[in-house]
């Protein structure tokens, strides 16, 4: 991961949104819609775990199956937790009151009423043993009349518990109004980037076969995608309150075959069929091809034996992103790949 960015201001006062009053983040693809905290109507939610990240398709397959890719660096992770917007002093109030309790730091048991008012009303000091630091000083009357926000941690997803105890330990703490907070554990571009990253939806790669299903030994298998089937998919996500934004754009640039056994030939050797400026993949089979080498294709040496081969075609996708600040930079590659059965049968002949 590349060193983060701090104290990245907001781009004008006029942007800063009460957050409880905004939409939190929404689902994209085919996971639909939903608020998970934040407001749901009138009412304010008792819970801040779930993220407010806005998360908006920009371009890309808006039908059919679509499915997440996977990072081909096995040891790249997104952030496990940052801290975000939560309250401002007037909804902390309505929220204290109302509500009455809510959980106010992600290894912090839930604060009853009492101690709500106590730590943010009264300004009375609060000790804890499972956060940093463990005295933390209380606020008085909900910093009414500041302007700002409470900010705590928060997990992707709503994810409660990680394994490092010292990330994202804060109890809620205020932050004035276009500050992001100077902390390790503060949302950067590139945070958002990397959320953006989970929520990329691409199409399925089942590929058009000649012969379809059914091959035969030592003649070629014909590989091809129509035109315009892979076009780049962009997602944009946002922190209200902040000026914090990333597009993450994922760029289809190789189908790679794998036969599904060592007893083939792909065509190219490689098995990495280059993608067309079009979106298009391989050359679609015609009548008078079948003694031809395909652009991309595969040619298996043996028969199947009542099991077909499983053939499995991937798209690697190549990942960057752009952000607040003129930040930018690359992620890793993904992949999403389709398995299709492949019946495999010996050349017949007719003796005379």
């Amino acid at each position: 991961m590349r060193p983060r960015l701090r104290g990245i201001p907001v781009l004008a006062a006029s942007l800063v949104v009460a957050l409880l009053g905004a939409t939190p983040a929404v689902a994209i693809g085919d996971e639909g819609t939903g608020t998970r905290g934040g407001a749901d109507g009138n009412e304010l939610s008792a819970s801040a775990s779930y993220s407010r990240i806005k998360v908006t398709r920009i371009s890309g397959p808006t039908g059919g199956k679509l499915g997440s890719v996977t990072a081909t660096d096995v040891d790249w992770k997104p952030p496990q937790c940052w801290y975000e917007p939560v309250f401002t002093p007037q909804q902390l109030k309505d929220f204290s009151e109302r509500v009455g309790d809510g959980d106010v730091g992600m290894r912090t048991a839930w604060f009853g009423k009492g101690l709500w008012t106590d730590h943010f009303k009264d300004g009375k000091d609060t000790t804890t043993i499972f956060t940093e630091p463990a005295t933390v000083p209380g606020y008085k009357n909900y910093n009414l009349g500041k302007d700002g926000h409470f900010w705590r941690g928060v997990a992707p997803d709503g994810i409660e518990a990680i394994d490092d105890g010292s990330l994202c330990s804060k109890l809620m703490f205020w932050v004035p109004a276009g500050q992001v907070p100077d902390d390790p554990d503060a949302p950067t571009p590139e945070t958002l980037a990397d959320y953006a990253y989970d929520k990329i939806k691409v199409p399925t790669t089942s590929v058009e076969l000649k012969p379809a299903a059914r091959s035969t030994v030592n003649l070629p298998t014909w590989a091809w995608l129509d035109k315009g089937r892979f076009q780049e998919v962009r997602v944009r996500a946002e922190l209200p309150g902040t000026g914090l934004w990333a597009e993450t754009t994922a760029k289809p640039v190789a189908l790679h075959l794998d036969p599904g056994t060592d007893d083939a030939e792909t065509f190219p050797a490689s098995g990495d069929c280059t993608i067309n400026d079009d979106g298009s993949i391989g050359t679609e089979y015609r009548p008078g091809d079948a003694d031809k080498a395909p652009s991309c294709g595969v040619r298996y040496l043996h028969a199947t034996n009542g099991t077909p081969y499983r053939l499995q075609a991937s798209v690697t996708w190549q990942i960057s992103w752009r952000g607040a600040g003129g930040t930018g930079g690359e992620l890793p590659d993904g992949t999403f790949g389709n398995t299709q059965e492949i019946t495999v049968q010996e050349i017949q002949s007719v003796n005379r």
